[in-house]
């Protein structure tokens, strides 16, 4: 049985495909082909392999993932209803639509931001196998507004982990191989306002292997990253901070030389005995479990039960932490965590002076 990756990649290569047979859907789109007038050679065939490369790195593994399910899970309810997902049709979409709205089968309604992820999915998906899937079309659009407008909420936000929390946090760790590890993503992550898959896909220099998307500088005043993310490429710069023990760049240059790690990705597994560092890059997970772990540890929030101390903190927790801590201008935070707008920054600001600019008073009354 393939993998979820396996499965993710091949409807991510699916961007070359003609539309396939129901059965083999799934498998057939990962063959990148040749047009059927074209005779095969050494070089199409090795462009072929390129094509596919590039067709993988379209998009990130958690949205092809993502994208993965979204298909599966759409083709799998439109074949209980006795329908084909391929071509696509407005009318079954926005039945779908409605269908995950409403909670009417064995699943629970889900938000209006999944239910409108689900459909980015299902037309990246449609798109990827030849055929058009039209947003805009009244059978989705208006089942789509009347959606948000009758189950639309204000978004949950993950707690913000503030300066007093980082610092228990990290005092939390060992001074093994492995504290030095995760004490540098905390303060590292936290101080570059980095997302967790920005954190692990660091590389001691550019261009030191081909999955890595940034590299880092060290300074005699700190650390340039260059990151290639979400929005495109970026430079985010960390300075030192004002002693050993809390700066993050002075924790990144512990752990790279206990961990004797001079070349590729910068934060690795450890072996089973925590002596040594392995050569394989962590996957961005680890750095949700560390958060949630030493949240617990440092007895944040302990005024909540643990399941729901838990559920309050992620990755993004970090980025919110910096957003809400740095008393700064806010054009720095935004140039920091990469956002295009200000009202982005904005969201991730838990604890702002949301009154510092009084257009009330400015109006003259």
């Amino acid at each position: 049985m393939a993998s979820e990756d396996e499965k993710s990649t091949s409807s991510n290569s699916g961007a070359f495909s003609i539309a396939q047979n129901r059965d083999s859907d799934q498998e057939k789109s990962g063959r990148v082909a040749l047009p059927a007038h074209v005779a095969g050679s050494g070089n199409l065939d090795r462009l072929v392999d390129t094509a596919r490369d590039y067709a993988r790195a379209a998009a990130s593994d958690n949205t092809l993932k993502a994208y993965a399910k979204d298909w599966a899970h759409f083709a799998r309810w439109c074949r209980m209803k006795g329908a084909e997902p391929l071509p696509p049709s407005p009318e079954m979409i926005g039945l779908y639509l409605a269908d995950l709205a409403s909670g009417s089968g064995p699943s629970p309604a889900l938000s209006v931001s999944t239910i409108d992820r689900r459909l980015s999915g299902l037309a990246w998906n449609c798109a990827q196998r030849g055929f058009a899937l039209d947003r805009k079309n009244r059978h989705i659009a208006t089942v789509l507004a009347g959606i948000k407008r009758k189950h639309a909420r204000p978004p949950v936000q993950k707690e913000a982990i503030l300066a007093e929390d980082i610092l228990a946090m990290v005092a939390t760790l060992p001074f093994d191989l492995r504290g030095l590890r995760d004490r540098a993503i905390l303060l590292l992550g936290y101080a570059g306002g980095l997302r967790r898959s920005e954190i692990v896909s660091l590389d001691v220099h550019k261009d030191d292997t081909p999955d890595s998307a940034g590299w880092i500088e060290i300074f005699d005043k700190g650390a340039l990253l260059t990151l290639n993310a979400k929005t495109g490429w970026r430079e985010v710069e960390i300075g030192r901070g004002s002693k050993d023990q809390t700066c993050p760049v002075h924790a990144l240059e512990q752990w790279l030389h206990f961990a004797k790690i001079n070349f590729g990705p910068i934060f690795t597994g450890t072996s089973r005995d925590g002596k040594r560092a392995s050569e394989t890059r962590l996957n961005d997970k680890h750095v949700a479990r560390l958060i949630k772990r030493t949240v617990l540890d440092a007895g944040i929030r302990s005024d909540l039960p643990e399941k729901d101390r838990l559920a309050l903190f992620s990755g993004h927790s970090l980025r919110a932490g910096l957003a809400s801590s740095a008393e700064v201008d806010e054009r720095y935070v935004q140039k920091q965590l990469g956002h295009v707008s200000a009202e982005m920054t904005r969201r991730y600001q838990r604890r702002r002076d949301r009154f510092r600019v009084n257009l009330t008073r400015a109006a003259g009354l």
